[in-house]
């Protein structure tokens, strides 16, 4: 057996991979974190949530973000494609609110601030490292390890925590990775500089567009930048024949409410594409291990769900290990309650999700009416407050009602949710009665 023994192995240092290991180093515990890359790297994924700001107050971060220069998000406001002018929320108003703002963050220098605090609090932290294979025994894990160099070492631990995004080395070892079938998206997304903000607290507002086919997403960033992306259908893209530069660009040229605030804007990076990016793992732990972040499941870009995730199943998990490492017959009960946390999270997301996807969804949240606090409740789920208390559960389950009953009777006014140029086409080239 290889010597010596680690109690925690993690295998991804992004946000799950780190936060765990901050957590559970400073439980005094022997972790070691492997990382494929080297840090800073770019990743997409820049909206915080205000749900997660006691995670960052538990880390010790908030000083950090604010010397990293990291902008306060107060809210958002999401519009249509077919109007200039959208409908704003702030995370003050929320349902029961408990903080005003979160983070807008450039992933590379986030992941990077997040990774050298664990580092700092005492894991031990190895990039260019690739987990090759695991193995599992009756009292251990191994992992087999590369570094860039080519050199190769196996390594114990006692439990292995899975935070390796997509890869989910672990899911792809048991096979347990499936699919959304109807969720079958692409993002293509580009930082750009020169995007013109507005005054104040809403300058650094996250901003949706729904489309009638897509959907597209502007989150400002430090130093004039911005991240500027369109999610649709991956056959829809694939039909298009364009490059991702090609295709981002038009599409984001046919948006009035975009294109009038990139005029002097400029792309600075590639335009990257991410495509069927929506799946789900069977199980999320096992015997020694558990799955946080992207590596237990995404579901889509919209809310900002998948960062809110990985601190969320991250935290729950170093506290079940730190508990299970004394009491190892603890561990299915903690286990399954871990499972349940997630499951829950997940599919609370997936149900708002899905709601988006509807054309129904955009024409009640561009209507907001006080009735019986629902507003603020929705407000609250885009904070964060997926699962939240009894009093927010019924106020979005009469929410998903009235979005339903949208579908055959005119509660809210109706919306093509396309471009008026575009509209002005399709009424020019419709032939006379």
């Amino acid at each position: 057996m290889p010597d010596p023994i680690y109690d925690v192995a993690i295998i991804g240092g992004g946000p799950a991979g780190s936060t765990a290991a901050t957590l559970l180093a400073r439980a005094g515990r022997r972790v070691i974190v492997c990382e494929r890359e080297k840090f800073p790297r770019f990743h997409i994924g820049e909206s915080l949530l205000p749900v997660s700001m006691k995670t960052f107050t538990r880390l010790g971060v908030h000083e950090k973000f604010e010397c990293a220069g990291f902008l306060r998000k107060f809210g958002g406001e999401m519009t249509s494609a077919c109007s200039e002018e959208g409908v704003k929320f702030y995370f003050k108003d929320g349902f029961r609110s408990q903080t005003e703002y979160s983070y807008q963050v450039p992933r590379a220098e986030f992941d990077k601030v997040l990774l050298d605090h664990a580092k700092e609090n005492g894991a031990e932290v190895r990039e260019q490292t690739v987990v090759r294979q695991v193995e599992f025994h009756s009292q251990r894990v191994e992992l087999h390890l590369q570094e860039k160099s080519g050199a190769e070492e196996k390594i114990a631990a006692r439990y292995v925590i899975d935070a390796s995004g997509r890869h989910s080395v672990i899911g792809s070892h048991f096979k347990l990775k499936e699919t959304y079938p109807h969720l079958r998206k692409i993002s293509i997304f580009a930082h750009y500089e020169g995007v013109e903000l507005e005054e104040g607290r809403d300058a650094n507002l996250t901003r949706q567009v729904r489309s009638a086919d897509r959907w597209f997403w502007w989150i400002p960033l430090p130093n004039d930048r911005s991240s500027v992306g369109v999610v649709l259908d991956s056959e829809l893209y694939r039909q298009s024949k364009k490059s991702p530069e090609q295709f981002l660009e038009e599409s984001l040229a046919e948006q009035p409410f975009l294109a009038r605030r990139m005029t002097h804007a400029h792309r600075v990076t590639p335009a990257y594409a991410s495509a069927d990016f929506s799946y789900r793992l069977k199980k999320l732990t096992g015997e020694r291990w558990l799955l946080a972040g992207d590596a237990a499941g995404f579901i889509d870009p919209v809310f900002s769900s998948g960062v809110f995730l990985a601190f969320l199943g991250a935290e729950a998990a170093a506290d079940i290990l730190n508990v299970v490492l004394d009491n190892p017959r603890k561990a299915r009960r903690l286990f399954a309650g871990y499972e349940h946390l997630l499951r829950t999270a997940m599919k609370g997301y997936l149900r708002f999700v899905n709601a988006w996807y509807s054309k129904e969804f955009i024409e009640v949240f561009l209507y907001p009416q006080d009735v019986f606090q629902i507003p603020p409740a929705v407000n609250a789920v885009l904070g964060g407050n997926i699962s939240g208390s009894f009093a927010i559960r019924w106020r979005m389950a009469a929410f998903y009602s009235i979005v339903w009953l949208q579908r055959y009777l005119p509660l809210c006014p109706r919306r093509t949710l396309v471009p008026p140029k575009r509209e002005e086409l399709t009424e020019t080239l419709r032939p006379a009665a």
